[in-house]
């Protein structure tokens, strides 16, 4: 918890976002064919790709403004 923003917990809430990427992984198929199945599929990365996105995320609080850091460069160029 932040002493700053009580109540906010941004690592609960970085964690509660890979659940979420983990259940869309998870999601099963509804019945549905063609196009509705495309998109469905289509959406389902989507939905992954954003979770995973901000659950990576690195933070920071200062002067109440949080800031989420995520480096998308490939992982031989992030210095890792």
């Amino acid at each position: 918890m932040s002493e700053s923003q009580p109540g906010l917990d941004v690592e609960g809430m970085l964690k509660r976002f890979k659940e979420r990427a983990l259940a869309v992984k998870q999601r099963p198929l509804p019945p549905v064919a063609g196009d509705e199945r495309k998109a469905f599929i289509d959406q389902a990365k989507q939905d992954y790709m954003d979770f995973a996105i901000v659950s990576d995320a690195s933070w920071e609080l200062i002067d109440g403004v949080l800031t989420l850091t995520v480096d998308l460069r490939p992982a031989d160029d992030s210095g890792s």
